[in-house]
């Protein structure tokens, strides 16, 4: 059996965090992901998918994000079920993140104005959202293997 998702999307909203009981955080939050076509009016439209982020990962992500924060998201799909209040079943089908991913820059996050967690989701104009760029910071002359020059790698470890 496989259940794996990997989304790429924007915060609709603040990180809902919460504690639980036995003060476990956890956060819960939607994600607006767009589709990759358009619809006859030319338009890109997007689907929000919730999901729930537990643990430090939840706290360092309502730390790090804000509303419209662009981030990466692995995990699982969820299906759940609770009887509300007039003793009807309802069931939640959410994606339990595992892992993520900030996607644009601190600066640019920072820049994000700290919402109140009421107001709507606009999506942003882009020209092709499948476009996603990981905008990382990094200088033109950084080396990722520091001062040494050579890689230690020998031909039994590369793939081809």
């Amino acid at each position: 059996m496989m259940n794996t998702v990997q989304l790429v999307g924007r915060l609709t909203k603040e990180i809902d965090l919460r504690y639980t009981s036995s003060g476990t955080p956890v956060g819960s939050f939607t994600l607006a992901v767009n589709r990759s076509f358009t619809n006859q009016q030319g338009e890109r439209e997007a689907d929000f998918i919730n999901c729930v982020i537990w643990r430090k990962a939840a706290e360092n992500l309502a730390n790090f994000t804000r509303k419209g924060s662009q981030i990466g998201v692995e995990g699982r799909i969820q299906t759940r079920s609770y009887d509300n209040q007039q003793g009807q079943r309802v069931y939640v089908t959410e994606v339990v993140v595992s892992n993520f991913h900030l996607l644009e820059p601190k600066s640019v996050t920072e820049q994000r104005p700290v919402s109140d967690g009421n107001q709507s989701y606009k999506q942003p104009n882009q020209t092709n959202s499948n476009d996603f760029s990981f905008n990382q910071d990094f200088s033109q002359n950084s080396n990722p293997f520091g001062d040494s020059q050579k890689v230690d790698i020998s031909e039994d470890d590369l793939p081809f």
